[in-house]
């Protein structure tokens, strides 16, 4: 079985399993195979599956990658590539192909085999390859996968290189407890992929210059997309009373009572924010505004303690527009007061505080980050967390 042939990394078989760690014996370990590594250099091409010298094993590999890989033109990634065989056929179908071995004499091997084609070939570790993210179409990788000493964060790392549907080519085996079976491999990938086919291998005698009896296989797997970035959009009242801002005592919500917050409340799906703003400033003090009430206070980004992020946009309005102010919602609001801006009370939500002080201080645009085990209520003696953005115009 070849699967040791084509490592990348330290044996999984050693104790400390130490690609990429600081110091001690897996240094010297990882040091050691990778002189291994170079010396082994010179021979490999001898193993019928690595120099696919003869034309049925190169035939059956081409036809295999072409079944495997996307369409051609697509941006290949071959790591742990040894000699460059398997990317000598990817670019030989039309591929733009990178190959990457930690090996300085394999790379040089590939570097000649692959001349001519376009392909590059860089030095570099496959588990953390020097590549840029999201830039390939298909990640290849035969027998790396098992070496090294965290598979599922390689795997994570290999996920991250690839574009929006681009695919994991992974080739792998398993004999006498050496290597990765299959079911482990797919348990690996579960979380990170919403498509994996794994065909077996080991029946083509073809594709190894003979017979093999142990687990021999390739699976193919289609990351789950990104998740696009969301945010809640929520809309914030200052209704001024001269140098007052009105504001309401929380209770009974669940976030944030007891503390004052300006009237408040999210952005409704077909809503804009003004919209929401009228709805929202009826339903919590009685005020009958239209859109052309409103002016724009500021606009802050906000990350909670949790470190859900929202955006929050500041509305001023006059004192008397819509009517007079009344607690419409006693179940949730204990009392509604008033404040000087200047004067804010320290019982405050945190975020609204942080709104209303840069409202005060003529700020238009604000970041109000939280960090972890920040209470939501404001902290006099506490650090500040909201920086003011500079806008266009300004010096």
């Amino acid at each position: 079985m070849t699967i040791n042939r084509d490592s990348a990394g330290p044996d999984r078989r050693d104790a400390g399993r130490g690609a990429g760690r600081d110091g001690g014996q897996d240094v010297d370990r990882d040091v050691d195979r990778d002189v291994d590594r170079d010396v082994e250099a010179a021979t490999f091409d001898q193993e019928a599956d690595h120099g696919l010298g003869d034309p049925d094993v190169r035939e059956a590999w081409a036809a295999r990658l072409a079944a495997w890989l996307p369409a051609a033109p697509a941006d290949v990634l071959d790591l742990g590539c040894g000699t460059g065989s398997l990317s000598l056929l990817a670019a030989l179908s039309g591929h733009r192909v990178t190959a990457v071995d930690r090996s300085l004499p394999m790379v040089e091997l590939a570097r000649a085999k692959l001349a001519g084609t376009g392909a590059r070939t860089v030095a570099g570790d496959a588990s953390r390859p020097p590549v840029a993210a999201r830039r390939f179409d298909a990640v290849l990788v035969r027998h790396v996968l098992w070496t090294l000493p965290d598979p599922a964060a390689a795997l994570r790392r290999w996920c991250a290189l690839l574009r929006p549907g681009g695919r994991l080519v992974l080739v792998e085996g398993f004999r006498d407890g050496i290597g990765i079976p299959a079911a482990e491999l797919t348990e690996l990938l579960a979380p990170l992929t919403e498509r994996v086919h794994t065909e077996r291998l080991s029946g083509d005698a073809r594709l190894w210059g003979g017979p093999v009896s142990d687990e021999r296989y390739a699976t193919v797997a289609v990351p789950t997309p990104a998740r696009r970035h969301t945010e809640v959009v929520d809309v914030h009242l200052f209704v001024r009373r001269g140098d007052e801002v009105l504001l309401a005592r929380r209770a009974n919500t669940g976030y944030g009572d007891g503390l004052f917050n300006s009237p408040s409340g999210h952005v409704e799906e077909g809503e804009d924010v003004r919209e929401a703003m009228v709805r929202e400033a009826a339903e919590e003090v009685g005020l009958a505004l239209t859109p052309e009430d409103l002016r724009i206070a500021l606009v802050m980004q906000h990350r909670a303690p949790s470190g859900a992020t929202r955006v929050g946009w500041f509305f001023e309005v006059e004192h008397g527009a819509g009517g007079e102010p009344v607690n419409t919602e006693p179940h949730k609001c204990s009392e509604l007061a008033w404040f000087p801006l200047d004067a804010l009370p320290d019982d405050m939500v945190a975020y609204c505080r942080a709104g209303a002080k840069a409202y005060a201080a003529g700020e238009r645009f604000v970041l109000h980050l939280h960090e972890p085990g920040d209470p939501v209520a404001y902290v006099p003696d506490g650090p500040a967390r909201a920086v003011a953005l500079a806008v266009a115009g300004e010096r």
